[in-house]
């Protein structure tokens, strides 16, 4: 059985996880005790674990498992809180991490501060990916209230409904639907944006593999990247959610920037029984 093991949790604007360092002790950690560890009721509860491993190009490699275990391709307020770890660890205000999504360099802006660049997004279909050829600025795609999302890749699929309430919008009943929808061969984060201002968008996010999230950094890059394509914001905005502000930047060359904050909850210590497959 494995041993017991230290972790962190942390959130960026409420987005929060379970963070392992991996480094010096590799951690193989299976699919069900992901999801035993993200459990809120008999878990530490998170939207998803982060392993922190070592890599011979890069600060680390941050592996990230969903709630339910999966894995996925990009996290950014998981970066962000990565970065500020590695940060203090080494005194570096600028670093980079590797995720399956490629190297995201990041900047320290103040003490619970953290920019992150996100990378470029991919705006081709079989990017993102789509089952079918498909215009990605006008999905044909609709559930309820909610029709014709724009979509593209952060590393993770995202598909962006545009919407003028979201007060009334039932979220925890036509996300899971639409996550897992035809069009999405590898499911997708479904976002849904109330743009207030060209610099200013409200935006929910129905997580794929973690549900309704008080937070999403990726599915914030996608909003502002789908909203500027349709015309409907600048390349510079605040994207507000449930549990903070971030702001976001789609620079000229096609980056994104991302900054926002990180807070360190508490420490503790995992029982061998929580890690076993």
């Amino acid at each position: 059985m494995a041993a017991a093991r230290q972790f962190l949790k942390m959130h960026g604007a409420g987005n929060d996880f379970v963070v392992l360092d991996a480094r010096a002790h590799p951690l193989d950690l299976a699919p069900a005790a992901a999801a035993r560890i993200a459990d809120r009721h008999r878990g530490v509860g998170c939207d998803q674990i982060i392993l922190i491993e070592p890599d011979d190009s890069a600060a680390a490699f941050m592996r990230i498992l969903n709630a339910d275990g999966s894995e996925s391709g990009a996290c950014g307020n998981a970066t962000r809180c990565v970065a500020a770890l590695l940060a203090a660890e080494t005194g570096a205000r600028r670093l980079a991490i590797r995720t399956n999504a490629g190297l995201l360099p990041a900047e320290i802006k103040g003490p619970t501060l953290v920019e992150v660049d996100m990378g470029a997004p991919k705006l081709g279909w079989e990017d993102i990916p789509l089952a079918e050829p498909a215009d990605t600025l006008s999905l044909r795609l609709a559930l309820g209230p909610v029709q014709n999302p724009a979509a593209c890749s952060m590393g993770n699929p995202h598909a962006t409904f545009f919407v003028d309430d979201l007060t009334h919008l039932q979220i925890e009943t036509i996300g899971p639907k639409l996550e897992h929808a035809r069009l999405f061969p590898e499911r997708a984060n479904i976002g849904f944006a109330r743009i207030d201002a060209p610099d200013r968008i409200r935006l929910r996010v129905w997580e794929r593999g973690a549900g309704l999230t008080l937070a999403c950094g990726s599915g914030a890059c996608a909003a502002l990247v789908n909203a500027h394509r349709r015309g409907l914001a600048a390349r510079r905005a605040e994207i507000e959610m449930d549990g903070g502000t971030l702001t976001l930047t789609w620079r000229d060359d096609g980056h994104v920037l991302m900054e926002g904050p990180v807070a360190l909850v508490f420490e503790g210590e995992l029982d061998a029984a929580m890690l076993a497959p």
